[in-house]
């Protein structure tokens, strides 16, 4: 078998062993360039000790000496090599007590993770594949290395991490590797809130992000996400809805996933429509990665305020009156706590927020939604209700599909139309004011409010000389009542 290497890779290797030491490419760039994928970066593994991989570098970043990392810079992009190592005890299941160097490959393999993440490759000797690594990709399979019990109790977030692979690369849990979580899941308490932000991020993220429900059947969210236990089983008790809370939320988090995957897995999502699709497609377009990473958080979290507010009408129908309000204030909890960046908190909160407000059928009510949500955060709302839309009972869905198909074209409409939907939009500003005599202060932005207001009740007000006329009748009325 033979692998593509970057031409830095090539010379990093090359350099260690024109001086007598083994090295390889390790780890998931390896699994990812077997799979067809582009790996996201490339470690390398060595039998060179750091202090000599510092030697034989021009330019090296210190960046894990205690676990024998050293970070070579080549072209301005770091590269991780590391010295063959064996694990010493895991004391707090994150991090090893001590480190010992090895000259044997197949020990520092034995250390990893997974087998589909215990394999190396230089093209000297070619692939090394200890524990059958390649086979078990073959049979998509996440198997842990030797013991999994073992490799749990080392670091327990390789449980997670089995979930997370298991949604990315929508692979099956090994028997004995679940069987092993089980027993274990409690360990996840000492794993650092960052680590844990991660691993859920790239799961909510992946083909079969399904998996999520994996992750609630071993017992994992209990330690990280309780806010999802506390949905998984309540009931909705309403025409509206045939999944219960927790499953809306993972089936719509499913359908965000297969409206940005060509191919999408754990279910069949050939009802999405062509005309959807297309649609989507032209709001993805303006999605980044890490938008996508708050769509599928923030169908995570939008409904999950639905445990503390539901109520039950004397004809049996659930109803959940102020779920928005709850689920935005247990967003912001839940994602401070797992150490969320302020952009991805504030964005999620805010379409959890606006998650169900109602679209209107005019384009004067699209006008005042823009206003409200933000131009830049509509496409992704868009994108939220078709998740929300499909994740409930199939006997209304074309009906409310269609209705926002129709409210996506009020919205092109209303940007074509170049109508004021925001203060930054007014032909009037600030400085125009102050320079009728308006004193700097809290009024200007009442009246620039004021404006905003009207011209979202009729565009065409929109005119500089007939605001200024507006403002002067303004001030002089008040100046006559005072």
């Amino acid at each position: 078998m033979k692998i593509v290497l970057p031409e830095m890779v090539e010379e990093i290797i090359h350099t260690l062993e024109e001086h007598g030491f083994e090295a390889y490419a390790v780890g998931g760039c390896v699994r990812d360039s077997i799979l067809g994928r582009k790996p996201a970066d490339w470690d390398i593994t060595t039998s060179a000790k750091p202090e000599m991989i510092k030697r034989l570098f021009p330019k090296t970043i210190d960046t894990g000496l205690q676990h024998g990392t050293v970070t070579v810079m080549k072209n301005h992009v770091g590269y991780e090599v590391t010295t063959y190592r064996i694990d010493g005890e895991y004391e707090d299941h994150r991090h090893p007590k001590s480190v010992e160097y090895t000259d044997e490959l197949k020990k520092d393999l034995e250390r990893r993770d997974f087998t589909i993440n215990a394999m190396a490759y230089n093209h000297k000797r070619g692939l090394v594949d200890i524990f059958n690594g390649v086979r078990d990709l073959e049979s998509k399979i996440i198997r842990c290395v030797g013991e999994a019990g073992a490799r749990f109790d080392e670091d327990a977030l390789r449980m997670l991490r089995a979930i997370r692979f298991s949604s990315q690369l929508d692979f099956e849990i090994e028997e004995n590797t679940r069987s092993a979580i089980l027993p274990r899941v409690s360990k996840l308490k000492f794993i650092s809130a960052e680590r844990i932000r991660v691993e859920l991020t790239k799961l909510l993220m992946g083909k079969n992000a399904g998996m999520l429900r994996e992750a609630y059947q071993t017992g994992m969210t209990a330690f990280f996400l309780p806010e999802l236990d506390a949905i998984m089983d309540l009931e909705q008790q309403n025409p509206h809805h045939v999944y219960t809370v927790g499953e809306h939320t993972i089936y719509g988090i499913e359908v965000m996933n297969a409206l940005f995957h060509t191919k999408s897995a754990g279910k069949d999502f050939s009802f999405i429509s062509e005309e959807v699709r297309s649609c989507a497609e032209e709001l993805i377009e303006y999605v980044s990665e890490k938008q996508r990473a708050m769509l599928c958080l923030t169908m995570l979290f939008h409904d999950m305020g639905k445990a503390e507010t539901k109520t039950v009408d004397e004809k049996g129908i659930g109803h959940f009156y102020g779920h928005q309000a709850a689920s935005e204030k247990i967003a912001g909890k839940r994602l401070r706590a797992l150490t969320y960046d302020n952009e991805t908190v504030k964005m999620v909160k805010t379409l959890v927020k606006f998650h169900d407000i109602p679209f209107g059928d005019t384009e004067k009510s699209m006008r005042k939604l823009i206003s409200k949500v933000g131009e830049e955060l509509m496409p992704l709302l868009f994108l939220v209700k078709f998740c929300d839309i499909y994740a409930q009972n199939p006997e209304y869905v074309n009906e409310k599909i269609s209705s926002l198909l129709s409210s996506i074209d009020r919205f092109r409409r209303v940007l074509d139309s170049e109508a004021a939907c925001s203060i930054r939009d007014l032909d009037i500003t600030g400085k125009d004011l102050i320079a009728e005599g308006m004193k700097p202060g809290p009024e200007i932005g009442e009246i620039l409010n004021e404006l905003l207001e009207r011209v979202l009740e009729n565009p065409e007000e929109n005119e500089r000389e007939h605001l200024l006329k507006i403002v002067k009748e303004k001030r002089n009325s008040a100046h006559k009542q005072g």
